[in-house]
């Protein structure tokens, strides 16, 4: 029935639409239904790269025969530019790039220029620049068996196309670079696109491609043809950077006689050294360091113009609206979208006000709440906890449906309040019947780090086996905890914010959470929904809220649970089902 509303919304030209799904349920198949029926090519926004990896996974897994892509940050390690005013301190940019990541994010443009059956899994850093669309998608270099071309020729194409000639051994060459290779019969070029797990050997003989061969899995296999695409996703015609290099530097004199009339003798030379260092870069190769900070020229926009992003991709691949765009978890991933623009300007204001960064640098930037939204497709929120924004925003009632019954038949978990008197007696009880009795999991909500420390090793003395899990962990560790749960190596975790959209943990039964009542984000009505939702997996789920009185967002929460459970309740009874 859910899936029959989307649909009908989407029948009925709703710009917005809701899925308001109970953890468990099933969205992501509902998801992957109205993407299949609806016919439509889709861009999925998830909150964080580690949700978006998991739902492309899952979508793979319902079409395995389409284009089921990959597009999140490819920074393993990203420290941003930055200028400290205060205490005179600037901070350079420093990186590391993970070179799978970079892959995919290749591999999802180039399937958009390339078929029609894409379904793109994002995060909310595809609303950064990514470089005009239509300059990428012009400078592909098309190769095939029989044409004319030299092979300085070739070399001076793929140049142009910002790959790097690599000088040595050929086992040791690496995405986006290229290497010369010559034999008795014929001279090679061998080149690694970004987005291929292997490079392309392109075989020359008297100014003519005899041959274009790629290996798998050791074997030679022959090609017809192969299309090469830019090594980044910023390229700039010939003529057009040269253009861009005049602006740049037309800005950069007006912005340093601005700085010296202001006495910002040392800010005007540092900023002349700085760009006059860039452009003679940018003209003996076509790249430098930071070239993104330049997009604007680059792009030939205006001050202010919003940059090309992932969403002007699709827009050129498949027209204003003939795609659908779904927002994962939406009451988390609505509000980033709103607040990046401000965090970024506000660190590069800084930078342009001191002479390290020209204003235009102020137009390499995410895009803005409304630009976003300008003139974007037909829109699927979906989240078991909708925000006030995505409800509003709803056509109309019938476009906000309601998702409740889980293919397992299992209720939401029961609430229990009780008070905070003798609560850490009371928890290690129900977590240790739970665990003697049925092996199950809990998972435990304190308010501080501090607090999830100590609980953890007060409950290790008790005999429980108990980890702490918070923001003191990187992603790894993270991971290796939740692991260590499912695996039984550990019986309960104890948290600051456990209610991790999307977190599936079917061997946990309890959901505790300490001092319930005290009103906050961790306590509002949606995040303790989030949080309980983390025990709906089980049939013996349980939530024990601990607090000395019940406050609005607790009410709100515990009503909602109640709905829901008279829902699935009244659906197992009809359906005979236990």
């Amino acid at each position: 029935a859910a899936i029959e509303g989307i649909l009908s919304g989407i029948g009925r030209g709703s710009r917005f639409m809701v899925l308001k799904g109970a953890t468990g349920t099933g969205k992501t198949f509902a998801i992957a239904q109205v993407i299949a029926r609806s016919g439509k090519p889709a861009l999925i926004l998830c909150h964080n790269k580690t949700l978006a990896t998991q739902l492309a996974r899952e979508l793979k897994s319902f079409f395995p025969n389409n284009a089921v892509e990959l597009f999140v940050s490819y920074y393993s390690y990203y420290q941003p530019e930055a200028y400290l005013a205060a205490s005179d301190m600037y901070i350079a940019k420093t990186s590391t790039i993970n070179e799978e990541l970079d892959a995919l994010r290749h591999r999802a443009t180039k399937s958009l220029f390339e078929r029609k059956d894409v379904i793109v899994v994002a995060s909310v850093s595809c609303i950064y620049g990514l470089g005009l669309p239509s300059n990428y998608v012009d400078a592909r270099l098309e190769l095939e068996a029989g044409q004319e071309i030299t092979m300085a020729d070739l070399v001076t194409c793929l140049q142009t196309r910002l790959y790097v000639e690599h000088q040595g051994t050929p086992s040791e060459l690496e995405r986006s670079t290229f290497s010369v290779q010559h034999s008795a019969a014929s001279s090679d070029v061998l080149v690694w696109p970004p987005y291929e797990d292997v490079p392309v050997r392109i075989q020359l003989a008297n100014g003519r491609i005899v041959g274009v061969v790629r290996s798998e899995e050791g074997a030679r296999v022959e090609m017809e043809r192969v299309v090469v695409y830019p090594s980044r996703h910023h390229v700039t015609p010939e003529e057009e950077l040269k253009r861009a290099c005049k602006d740049i530097e037309e800005e950069m004199e007006g912005r340093v006689l601005q700085l010296e009339e202001e006495g910002n003798v040392v800010g005007a030379q540092r900023l002349r050294q700085r760009v006059m260092l860039d452009l003679s870069l940018m003209r003996e190769t076509g790249f430098c360091q930071g070239m993104e900070n330049y997009s604007r020229h680059l792009a030939g926009r205006s001050a202010g113009e919003p940059p090309e992003t992932l969403v002007h991709y699709f827009k050129k691949s498949f027209g204003e609206q003939n795609w659908l765009l779904v927002v994962d978890e939406s009451h988390v991933t609505l509000p980033q979208l709103g607040g990046m623009w401000g965090a970024d300007r506000s660190r590069k204001l800084n930078l342009v006000n001191h002479g390290f960064r020209l204003p235009s640098a102020l137009d390499n930037r995410p895009l803005t709440q409304d630009e976003f939204w300008e003139g974007a497709p037909q829109t699927l929120f979906v989240s078991a906890t909708p925000g006030p924004k995505e409800l509003a925003w709803a056509d109309s009632a019938e476009d906000v449906v309601d998702m409740v019954i889980r293919p397992t038949h299992v209720l939401d978990p029961e609430i229990d309040v009780r008070k905070t008197e003798g609560q850490l007696e009371d928890l290690l009880a129900e977590i240790t019947c739970r665990r003697d009795e049925f092996n199950d999991r809990s998972l435990v909500m304190t308010l501080t780090k501090r607090d999830a420390e100590d609980l953890a090793g007060w409950l290790m003395s008790k005999g429980v086996k108990a980890k702490y899990m918070h923001s003191g962990l990187n992603t790894v560790e993270r991971c290796e905890v939740l692991q260590e749960l499912q695996e039984g190596k550990v019986h309960v975790i104890v948290g600051v914010n456990l209610l991790r959209e999307g977190l599936d943990l079917p061997q946990v039964s309890l959901v505790a959470v300490l001092n319930a009542d005290k009103e906050g984000f961790l306590r509002s009505d949606r995040a303790l929904t989030q949080t309980i939702g983390r025990a709906a997996r089980n049939m013996r789920g349980k939530a024990v809220l601990y607090a000395n009185r019940i406050t609005p967002a607790m009410q709100a929460c515990i009503d909602e649970t109640s709905r829901r459970r008279t829902i699935q309740a009244r659906y197992n009874e009809v359906h005979a089902l236990s």
